[in-house]
């Protein structure tokens, strides 16, 4: 039997109504797309990110007070920049989807950045730290509540002459990342009186680094740098010890978290050196907030390194989606906007490329399996000795 429609129409008002009488008014869905490595090898940091950036979506759902309801977009870019290009493609085209939070890896944020230009999809990258991928281009969509890898290795290499450390073999992966940490790292040892004695780059998935590590052996440095991501910097550490290569290990943030100390073992990473943009989230009120919520959620995965920063990210967006309404070019204005912003990294602040420049370059020391920031730890005190002193 066919129903009239003004029936029907008089039953979806009054289920609205109904709704509305009981303080049940929908709220309109807006969108954010995520993207980050999901699958792969480093899929631990991605798998923490996606958490994270729910856990933000969660807050803002759970508040009354929000003017709408958001919905977490994950997108896996694999980290490959091909993929990175298709699933950006993807999120930029789709209207409903208003900002979006990517990229863990930079070579995959280089390939894709030009696309959230060209379709006017504001967004806030939440780990990667090439330095051009905010300062390469002017694009008002674009900005990074991560650091550049520009300060860490200003950091470092003073750090590294403060100790006593001379002479350096720098090994970096061929990517455009790995290509940066090689530029940067060897222009502030330079600064800083440090000797080079040479440089390697190799592919991010060569697997048998012998024939380098060979010549690093002859070489002798005092310290081994590396520019790369985990996978790599796990196989590095490993063959140089197989090798019996003595050299201290020297890395920036992209070794950070329980990755790499898991996929060497708690042994070789043992007296690895780190800078990274962030102090520990148990000493600040936002960080530890910040994993109160996150283990009270029940993700199975670690938040690892840059968790707390994809949370900073997601909740800087929809902040804006709050005030000025769900439209691209509304929200591109009001991220552009930013400044002192309050957040669990701390202030946020964009220069005028989007980059966060109120970030506090931490160092860091692996001590008996975890990561302790240098002044706290017995290498600090004299306890313990690092390699090479």
């Amino acid at each position: 039997m066919r129903v009239p429609a003004k029936y029907i129409i008089s039953a979806v008002m009054s289920a609205s109504l109904m709704a509305v009488s009981n303080g049940v008014e929908a709220k309109q869905k807006v969108k954010i797309a995520w993207v980050g490595p999901l699958t792969g090898a480093l899929s631990a940091y991605g798998l923490g990110g996606r958490n994270s950036a729910e856990l933000a979506i969660q807050v803002m759902n759970a508040n009354s007070g929000a003017n709408y309801e958001y919905e977490l977009v994950p997108l896996d870019d694999e980290c490959k920049p091909n993929v990175g290009v298709q699933v950006v493609t993807k999120a930029a085209v789709d209207r409903s989807i208003i900002a979006a939070i990517p990229f863990y890896c930079s070579s995959t944020a280089m390939a894709a950045i030009d696309i959230f230009n060209r379709y006017k999809l504001p967004m806030v990258v939440w780990a990667a730290v090439l330095p051009d991928i905010t300062y390469g281009n002017d694009y008002p969509e674009v900005n990074r509540v991560t650091g550049a890898l520009t300060g860490q290795n200003k950091v470092g290499a003073k750090f590294m002459k403060d100790e006593g450390y001379k002479t350096f073999v720098s090994f970096a992966d061929s990517t455009d990342f790995g290509k940066s940490n090689t530029k940067y790292f060897s222009l502030y040892t330079g600064e800083e009186g440090g000797q080079i004695l040479s440089s390697f780059s190799v592919p991010p998935d060569q697997q048998d680094l012998s024939a380098e590590l060979t010549k690093v052996k002859e070489l002798n440095p005092e310290v081994v740098y590396f520019g790369g991501l985990v996978p790599l910097g796990a196989r590095l550490r490993t063959q140089m010890e197989k090798l019996g290569i003595k050299a201290q290990f020297e890395g920036n943030s992209a070794i950070m978290g329980d990755a790499y100390i898991n996929a060497v073992g708690p042994d070789l990473a043992e007296g690895t050196i780190a800078f990274y943009d962030s102090p520990p989230l148990s000493q600040t009120a936002g960080g530890r907030f910040f994993l109160e919520k996150y283990q009270a959620s029940g993700f199975k995965e670690a938040p690892e390194a840059y968790g707390h920063f994809s949370y900073a990210a997601t909740m800087l967006v929809l902040e804006a989606i709050e005030k000025v309404g769900p439209t691209r070019a509304a929200v591109t204005a009001e991220l552009g906007k930013t400044k002192d912003r309050p957040s669990i990294v701390g202030p946020i602040t964009f220069d005028d490329h989007g980059q966060n420049v109120t970030l506090q370059t931490t160092k860091y020391v692996v001590q008996d399996g975890k990561w302790i920031v240098w002044e706290d730890s017995e290498y600090a005190s004299g306890k313990r000795k690092l390699k090479q002193q």
